[in-house]
């Protein structure tokens, strides 16, 4: 097998990352011509920078929203649908090095955004240029649009696809080899139905994590520790109140955890049994199928659907759930929503959106995928490897003909949004020899 990367190739993508790394690209207020905040502006230049200087031809949306870069020639787009933001450091104090410097230290290149998505993004620009650099002649023109809003609301990504032309084919770097190509649709929603003069709860958790603790701290203490021991449900009593213990993972996974809320919420029908939104937890049971609610909806390519119900807040004025939806692929999503509307109606809950993404879907046996995974398959000789689907939400979807493929190996230690963010300097050299298969075999004759 041929190998297209040069150690000088890697160790020049490499210090084009650390420009990156030194960019602290989380969201933060608004700036002119900066929508989602001055650090994210500044990385999307540097970025525009970079592919400037390997020779791409570059565009910046003038609001600040997106940039691309393109080089090559044809009537094709072959497109690479990345993002430059990141999650912010969290606690500094848990990272061994500075999160904001790349460094690298045993192996592994250190700094927020190594993984998610600066460095596949770095990788794959450099591998383009490679391929190009050893004389290549690309039938498709390769544009790599950059987003600034992936980790928030894919406002700028929403901003590129009002002003700008589509693609013919694409990739996100941003997942796991060996490629996804179906991702479930996305519904972020609330329930809001009846308040309560006996009890008041602000329990708020982000909507795409199973809630791991809940914490109660309100009236009939003690009646509430019996009603939890009755249903066999952890806790711990403390100063602070009852803390009831779960296990929290991603809502994607929601049926793998324990959702401490929702066995708050159970415990809690049983002294308070007048309230709606406990009768309501009460029938839905910790069931994150939400087959207890809606009956099984699943479908043959992407399984089951996942309900997380991650919020509760009750007042005298209104009560407030918070639910996160992975919707199988095939399912109708108009439909759906008018079955919950009419499933929650009983309890005098109304359904109110807040967020959807539509589900991504190529099939498996086109030219995209099948040319993806031979690709991946010389490289690593994993020959059992099988295109997957995920309960995760990439840029991939917002693009026709596209799908998330690397830029993280199997066997990649997971560091997507935690401390000491990481990426192992010979997974990146694999993952760019992988990206150079695949793009000689989609963009050359």
């Amino acid at each position: 097998m041929t190998n297209y990367i040069t150690d000088e190739i890697q160790n020049n993508a490499i210090k084009a990352l650390g420009r990156m790394i030194a960019q602290p690209s989380y969201n933060t207020e608004a700036a002119p011509n900066a929508p989602f905040g001055t650090g994210i502006r500044l990385a999307l230049d540097e970025v525009l920078k970079i592919a400037d200087e390997l020779g791409y031809q570059t565009y910046v949306d003038p609001e600040g929203y997106y940039g691309y870069a393109e080089i090559g020639e044809g009537d094709e787009i072959f497109g690479l649908i990345c993002h430059v933001d990141v999650v912010p450091a969290g606690d500094k104090a848990a990272w061994k090095t500075n999160p904001f410097e790349l460094t690298q230290k045993d192996g592994s290149l250190y700094g927020r955004g190594t993984q998610d998505d600066k460095g596949p993004t770095i990788a794959t620009l450099f591998t383009i240029k490679a391929l190009l650099d050893q004389g290549m002649t690309f039938n498709k023109k390769v544009r790599f649009i950059f987003g600034t809003d992936e980790e928030i609301l894919w406002r700028g990504m929403a901003k590129y696809n009002e002003k700008e032309a589509g693609i013919d084919m694409g990739i996100a770097p941003d997942a796991e080899f060996p490629l996804v190509y179906a991702e479930k649709g996305l519904q972020q929603s609330y329930l809001v139905g009846p308040g309560s003069t006996e009890l008041e709860l602000n329990l708020v958790n982000a909507f795409n994590a199973v809630p791991g603790s809940a914490t109660y701290n309100g009236a009939r203490q003690s009646e509430v520790e019996t009603a939890l021991e009755k249903h066999g449900f952890n806790y711990q009593k403390t100063d602070a109140g009852l803390i009831i213990q779960g296990n929290s993972v991603h809502a994607m996974n929601a049926p793998e955890g324990e959702n401490a809320l929702l066995r708050l919420g159970i415990a809690l029908a049983d002294v308070f049994p007048s309230v709606a939104a406990l009768e309501f937890i009460k029938n839905f049971g910790e069931d994150a199928t939400g087959a207890n609610l809606l009956g099984v909806i699943k479908d043959e390519v992407s399984g089951q659907l996942t309900f997380n119900i991650s919020s509760l807040q009750i007042n005298a004025k209104e009560s407030r759930m918070q639910i996160d939806m992975r919707i199988p692929v095939q399912t109708e999503h108009d439909a759906l929503i008018k079955l919950i509307e009419e499933k929650v109606a009983p309890f005098n809950f109304k359904y109110e959106n807040f967020d959807y993404l539509e589900p991504l879907y190529v099939p498996k046996d086109g030219t995209l995928v099948k040319t993806l995974m031979q690709s991946y398959i010389k490289v690593t000789g994993e020959q059992m490897a099988e295109p997957g689907i995920s309960g995760g939400a990439t840029f991939a979807r917002t693009m026709k003909n596209s799908v998330a493929f690397g830029a993280m190996l199997t066997t990649t230690p997971d560091f997507m949004h935690q401390a000491n963010e990481n990426w192992p300097v010979i997974d990146m050299r694999i993952a760019m020899e992988i990206y150079a298969e695949a793009f000689k075999n989609l963009l050359v004759d």
